[in-house]
């Protein structure tokens, strides 16, 4: 009896391969999520409130790693360097669609070495201007940047999308502008409410409350359409602009690394889509501003192929060198 289960567990193996065996124990111990953001900022809440809906179902403890640095690509290679067993994942944005241009020299490749496993979200964002800047709308800022070349800093955190939007901007508009990079936004923030900075952009969640107590002036959104939480403020198409924008801007997603069992990454992706679709982590969307974004794997990896093949060419035409 015992050779034949022997034989039938030898059976099995052979026919689903290791990684079938693994998932069906999955998870068994803590999974980790690299964030390589600042805490406490957007995409680091955003990744903290869906975990007590994903411990949850998945039975198992979900804990977060912030490990930030080297525009997103330190805690991108941790994970994607990590065993691919499913306990080690990544959750980052379009990001990594602009190391082939800001670090050419990256020993590592996120194509080759991570695996989509499911997309979250995605959102615009909103130019604003510190209150000594006097514009009230875009045309009114690239006018005044124009009148002073260089004497305009924008501030942002390196290699995220707001620094993309605002090298988008100063080539369309062919202004000047100080460039100011941060390791996070949040940072990029103060500077602004202090006047160190004059202008930033971010989701509109971020700065509404400043937009509220006039601490900052909101000068253009980058969506299709306009915010509903900012209706007065314009598109940057009607605003002359329709080049500064994405439509959505960002995405966020989770990923693997590259080998982990298909088993795995399709637990996850239901997991994850089960969460986002959740009457729970609505309240936690709406607070955001995002929008949620469910797909199958095979559906985020040809997303994200097409996101690599897009970003690249955007960056070199705004002139960003590498960093």
């Amino acid at each position: 009896m015992g050779a034949r289960r022997i034989f039938v567990a030898a059976f099995l193996m052979l026919v689903f391969g290791p990684g079938h065996a693994a998932a069906q124990t999955y998870p068994s111990q803590t999974i980790k999520i690299v964030v390589p953001f600042s805490a406490g900022g957007p995409v680091d809440s955003l990744a903290r409130s869906m975990v007590p809906h994903l411990q949850e179902r998945l039975g198992q403890s979900v804990v977060i790693e912030n490990r930030t640095g080297g525009g997103t690509s330190i805690g991108a290679k941790a994970a994607a360097v990590a065993p691919p067993d499913g306990y080690t994942l990544l959750f980052i944005g379009p990001n990594l669609a602009y190391y082939p241009v800001l670090f050419p020299d990256l020993d590592f490749d996120p194509v080759k070495g991570l695996a989509p496993v499911a997309t979250i979200v995605t959102w615009s964002h909103v130019i604003a201007v510190a209150p000594q800047v006097p514009a009230n709308n875009i045309p009114e800022l690239v006018a005044h940047a124009k009148a002073n070349p260089g004497k305009l800093a924008f501030g942002f955190g390196l290699a995220t999308m707001p620094h993309i939007i605002g090298e988008t901007f100063r080539q369309a508009a062919g202004i000047e502008l100080t460039n100011v990079p941060y390791r996070g936004g949040e940072q990029a923030r103060a500077d602004l409410l202090g006047g160190r900075v004059h202008i930033n952009i971010a989701p509109v969640p971020q700065l509404f409350s400043l937009i509220q107590d006039g601490k900052i002036r909101p000068v253009g959104y980058t969506g299709a359409r306009r915010s509903p939480d900012l209706p007065e403020v314009p598109t940057m198409i009607e605003s002359g602009l329709p080049q500064v924008g994405f439509h959505p801007d960002v995405w966020m997603g989770i990923f693997a690394p590259a080998g982990t069992p298909p088993a795995i990454v399709d637990r996850l992706n239901r997991d994850i889509s089960a969460v986002l679709k959740s009457a729970e982590m609505a309240p936690a969307l709406k607070r955001f501003g995002y929008e949620a974004k469910i797909s199958t794997p095979a559906e985020f990896a040809t997303f994200f192929a097409a996101e690599m093949q897009k970003w690249p060419p955007v960056l070199r035409a705004t002139g960003i060198k590498p960093q």
